[in-house]
């Protein structure tokens, strides 16, 4: 299906073809955005190029363009972020134009510079627009000029730690330490004291100079339980400037980015239209002329900030694109060609909602940590738009393909648009229960439970949502209620299904008939749930035996789930159901609405027998630091023999270009370390024991 939007795309003025359209154009980037890009350039008759790293050989990106150029070794620094390879690679296969993507090179001026001196369209604004909205300081700046406002904080040069600790006293905390040339929630961190400005300033710094190799940071007053709110703005080179509404972006984790919806529930029109207008004004201001985003930081009283402008197409795009109808992608190729906007103010119309889902390779039972290695099963849910209602997947992976550590951990972004916020969720709530995946760690438990919290779907949203609600972390859960009584009648019949086909198997049903036991005692790990299951036509009917012993109301199955699939999907009393299924030895893990759980269907006398069994007691590791992630050790804070306190830093682990710092759990003394700065450690890799 299509990938853009539900409605048909804007078409170039007066509906004339542009003749000055390119043939043929690089796509400077990799995974889902590259992909991205190459799907609606086959749309508009644009042949591709991908480049690849030595580690990206298998990519799906460069399965899916028209060819393919090899730019160097896995290290972004040594491919994707060098500019003469790009360039070079665009003379060799005779591509007029680069569409930059997100990240990487896409907020240089050099290279769009560069390029034009090269005599290459840079699919994206123009160097000076660049150089005064990319630089996050300079933005601010400029934006200042402009009589927009802004969040109080300090646009210059911090020298040093001390220095960075007086202006946050100044301010007055808490603080956000942030990567000027940045974003993706990289090189940034609120402090909320002295030491936390200490710490942070260093790490942000070396977070700054490790992803963008620019280690200037800023620091502004931190917004208490504030809302992440962004306008899409649209610009052409003829001084046409638009807005294409809003995107609510509060769900965040360590100022990363998790779920994002359009439009905002929070705002009402007068305030989308006076964000939109300032929007459109400093995008003016500054001869803007693609797509960009201008983000502002907002009040639950819908007060507003100007927090910094993207200079390129957001991740999060596709929500907007659902909502209005137009595709981003296009637009931007049509205006680095020349064209003028086909779209008015006037046109632009929000009809839905959309949400979507990031999803990560990292496990957020491990606090979030990244998740390396193959793609062994990868099943996402079908694209498709049925009774008003898109499933959209943007993704840069395929099965098979793997997950490497010197790249962003991202799988896929999983989009659904419906008339209403309440059924967007509900369609995203069932499309991750569809989505299966399996080698790798991943975030959709964590995303199937937020679909389904009370909170987020009130709309009673701000960026501190996932630390307010989950104070302790991710972890595992039992599921309980209506949730535990769908997940245990999904395994009762998934168990009657395959107790049919061994009898099929065996030969037991020829030549007789053979009555079997209806009664069952389904386990959800150690929990209980007795039920009846008798099966009826084309599915199964359970009731739950109550309290007193009594059978409850039947509750009709249906699903043409066969042993092997690994998404049981089918109807519970007509309500659509989709639940994972993973096999384990004498019985299943089913997952469901973020719950994963083992799944035993006994008879009464195996459950009889069952109650018997001893849970085995695990290892324990309480006096050990283990690598909870793929990673090079940056620094090792302690020496063999210190006493330390809970809370103080151990150790810290760069991955993925995030450096994480490991903490005590508690008060001890440090006994042995068995790992040194500079060493790759495998996940679960000994870093240090205690005493």
């Amino acid at each position: 299906m299509p990938i853009a939007v539900p409605a048909g795309r804007a078409e170039p003025p007066q509906g004339r073809k542009n003749k000055n359209m390119f043939k043929r154009i690089l796509i400077a980037n990799r995974g889902e955005i590259a992909c991205r890009v190459i799907k609606t350039a086959r749309l508009m008759g644009i042949e591709t190029v991908a480049v690849y790293s030595e580690a990206d050989r298998d990519a799906l990106h460069v399965e899916m363009a028209d060819e393919a150029v090899l730019i160097g070794p896995a290290a972004a620094s040594e491919s994707y972020l060098v500019i003469e390879k790009i360039i070079e690679a665009c003379k060799k296969t005779g591509a007029e134009a680069v569409h930059p993507g997100y990240g990487f090179l896409s907020e240089r001026e050099a290279f769009a510079r560069a390029l034009a001196d090269a005599g290459i369209v840079f699919i994206g604004p123009n160097p000076g627009a660049i150089a005064a909205m990319g630089d996050k300081i300079e933005s601010k700046k400029a934006a200042a000029k402009a009589k927009v406002s802004t969040v109080p904080g300090f646009l210059g040069v911090i020298e040093d730690e001390k220095h960075a600790v007086k202006i946050a006293d100044e301010i007055g905390y808490p603080v956000m330490i942030k990567a000027s040339a940045g974003g993706g929630g990289k090189g940034m961190r609120i402090a909320h004291s002295t030491a936390e400005v200490a710490e942070g300033f260093g790490l942000a710094k070396a977070e700054a100079k490790a992803s963008f190799g620019d280690d200037r940071v800023f620091i502004e007053k931190f917004i208490v339980d504030p809302r992440h709110i962004e306008i899409q703005v649209l610009g052409d080179k003829h001084g046409n400037v638009i807005y294409l509404g809003e995107r609510e972006c509060s769900i965040q984790r360590r100022n990363q980015k998790v779920i994002e919806e359009a439009p905002s529930p929070l705002l009402d029109e007068g305030t989308r239209r006076k964000m939109g207008e300032q929007a459109v004004a400093l995008a003016k201001a500054v001869n803007y002329d693609s797509a960009g985003t201008v983000e502002f930081v907002a009040g639950q009283d819908k007060s507003f900030y100007f927090l910094e402008m993207n200079t390129r197409l957001q991740v999060e795009h596709p929500v907007t694109e659902m909502v209005t109808g137009i595709d981003l992608v296009e637009q931007m190729i049509r205006v680095a060609a020349g064209e003028k906007l086909a779209l008015a103010q006037k046109d632009v119309t929000l009809k839905g909602w959309a949400v979507e889902s990031r999803v990560y390779a990292e496990d957020p039972f491990r606090n979030f940590l990244p998740s390396i290695g193959r793609l062994v099963k990868y099943r996402p849910p079908a694209e498709s738009s049925v009774s008003g209602v898109t499933v959209r997947n943007d993704t840069g992976v395929q099965e098979g393909g793997e997950i490497s550590i010197f790249y962003d951990p991202m799988i896929a972004k999983l989009v659904t648009h419906a008339p209403s916020r309440a059924a967007a969720i509900e369609a995203q709530a069932h499309a991750l229960d569809a989505f299966y995946v399996d080698g790798i760690r991943h975030n959709i438990p964590f995303l199937s439970a937020l679909m389904t919290h009370p909170r987020w779907r009130e709309g009673n949203l701000s960026t501190g949502f996932i630390a307010e609600e989950f104070p302790q972390g991710f972890a595992a859960r039992l599921p309980e209620g209506d949730v535990a009584r769908r997940i245990a009648a999904v395994g009762a019949a998934i168990d009657r299904v395959i107790g049919e086909r061994k009898r099929k198997i065996s030969g037991q049903m020829i030549g007789r008939a053979v009555i079997r036991e209806r009664r069952r005692s389904v386990w959800l790990e150690r929990s209980e749930i007795p039920l009846d299951v008798i099966r009826e036509g084309d599915g199964f009917v359970v009731r739950f035996v109550e309290a007193e012993g009594s059978l409850g109301q039947p509750h009709q199955l249906l699903s043409s789930w066969l042993p092997g699939d690994p998404v049981w999907q089918g109807t519970i009393d007509g309500h659509p159901l989709a639940v994972q299924v993973r096999s384990v030895p004498n019985g299943f893990r089913l997952a469901h609405h973020g719950y994963e759980v083992a799944v035993n269907v006994f008879t009464e006398r195996e459950a009889s027998a069952a109650r018997w069994m001893l849970e085995g007691n695990k290892a324990d590791t309480g006096k050990k630091v283990l690598c909870p992630m793929p990673g090079l050790v940056i620094s090792i804070a302690v020496i063999e023999g210190q006493e330390v306190k809970a809370g103080e830093t151990l150790a810290v682990v760069e991955a993925m270009k995030m450096q994480n710092v490991l903490r005590a759990e508690r008060d001890g003394q440090v006994k042995k370390i068995h790992a040194a700065p500079g060493a790759t450690l495998a996940v679960d890799a000994l870093i240090l024991e205690f005493a």
